[in-house]
């Protein structure tokens, strides 16, 4: 089937029905092994009436070995009976967002937990042992260090592994010439892990980013026009140069952090609009600190480049929905024949009173963590990032407000709320 490229006009919608999900399905079974426990009230798991919005959707940023955060996130949310009608994600977000989709909701934390284990099972540099933090950020940081080299020399486990010949050593047009890394076992893992036809029975709507790599376009894969496979999730995850561009029905794909990092564009132009309650889950902070050395520069460039204004995104949907409902109470004003023209039926799809909240949930990264944090694939930094995604959404949830529909005239509320 042909791609769907993505279009950036806030008034374009996407292609295709919203398919139902199996949200009523009871809560996750118990939290994963070895997670650390939750200080005293810090939990998720009180019972909760179902959020008054159509939609309930979970929205997966691209950010390598940060992407725990992102599974730490979504514990807290099934714990808190939030199942998720749409999972966007791009690159390690795919990744996540195929973990979950591609299970039933009560093994869906033990999959996540399964991938997240395995690819940090390295035993030779494996320092989870807590009294390290005791020592300082200084030894972290440079722990931290020298387990993103291993990564880079040795891989990661069921994920990808050095090249070996060199790419250089490959006939120009092969894929091997092409990067650093294999990622063949990377196939094998979501093979074992991700139940395929479940993601395409239609029990919950989900679409991965990507780039093409001829055309340059932006294109998402999505179960309402798509059948997705393990080269879907590998073709949004093919960062260059280190990793291989993906073939799909004879065009090429790389990671789609390339032109845009985050799906919410796509969620929020989804056809037919519905009220949403959209979780938002960026693994980089667009906000920082003024850097001080060359390598504080090279962690600011990936933070912005790489969390993709989501703010000003936010910013411009806002103005949209104003647009929006404005055109809804003018066309409810209008005479009969007006209603009936031709330029009134060319604007009506865009209009609505849809209500939407989109809840911000930022990892904001350690002191000791640098311009290696995204494959940094140590054991202690996994569950450190796992641990922080849990514990922010169990303070956002805490505020009542983020399951309630918006009464402003935008009918739009966001929330950035893990810090309070």
């Amino acid at each position: 089937m042909a791609e769907t490229v993505l279009n950036y006009s806030p008034l374009a919608p996407a292609i295709g029905p919203v398919s139902p999900d199996d949200r009523r399905h009871g809560r996750a079974a118990g939290a994963p092994p070895r997670r650390p426990s939750p200080a005293a009230g810090d939990t998720a798991s009180e019972t909760r009436s179902h959020p008054p919005f159509e939609c309930i959707a979970l929205l997966l940023q691209g950010g390598g070995a940060l992407g725990a955060y992102q599974a730490g996130v979504y514990e807290a949310l099934t714990e808190a009976d939030l199942h998720p009608d749409w999972i966007a994600g791009i690159s390690i977000g795919a990744i996540n967002g195929a973990l979950m989709a591609g299970n039933t909701p009560e093994a869906r934390v033990d999959k996540l937990r399964a991938f997240w284990e395995g690819v940090s099972a390295r035993p030779w540099c494996d320092w989870s042992d807590r009294s390290f933090a005791a020592k300082g950020d200084a030894l972290r940081q440079w722990l931290n260090h020298m387990s993103a080299n291993l990564a880079l020399i040795s891989g990661a486990p069921g994920f990808f592994a050095l090249r070996f010949p060199a790419p250089w050593l490959h006939p120009p047009g092969t894929i091997e010439a092409t990067s650093a890394y294999d990622t063949n076992s990377l196939r094998a893992t979501l093979e074992r892990l991700i139940d395929f036809d479940r993601i395409n029975a239609n029990r919950m709507r989900f679409s991965v980013g990507a780039v093409n790599v001829r055309s340059g376009n932006f294109v998402y894969f999505d179960t309402t026009t798509h059948t997705i496979g393990p080269e879907h999730i590998m073709a949004s995850a093919a960062l260059p140069p280190g990793f291989p561009p993906v073939e799909i029905e004879g065009e090429h794909y790389w990671d789609g952090g390339l032109v845009s990092n985050t799906p919410l564009q796509w969620v929020l132009d989804g056809h037919p609009h519905l009220d949403t309650l959209a979780f938002q889950v960026d693994l980089w902070n667009a906000r920082g600190e003024l850097p001080r050395t060359l390598a504080e520069v090279a962690t600011r460039q990936k933070e912005i480049q790489y969390s993709s204004r989501t703010r000003a995104s936010t910013d411009n949907f806002k103005y949209v929905q104003r647009l929006r409902r404005a055109m809804a109470d003018l066309f409810k004003k209008l005479p009969e024949d007006l209603q009936n023209s031709s330029e009134a039926q060319l604007l009506r799809p865009a209009v609505d009173h849809k209500a939407y909240n989109i809840v911000h949930l930022i990892y904001r990264a350690r002191n000791y963590e640098g311009h290696s944090k995204d494959y940094d694939f140590s054991r202690a930094s996994m569950e450190e990032h796992w641990s922080a995604g849990y514990h922010d959404a169990v303070r956002t949830l805490r505020h009542p407000e983020v399951l309630e529909r918006p009464t402003n005239h935008e009918g739009v509320f966001t929330f950035d709320l893990a810090d309070k």
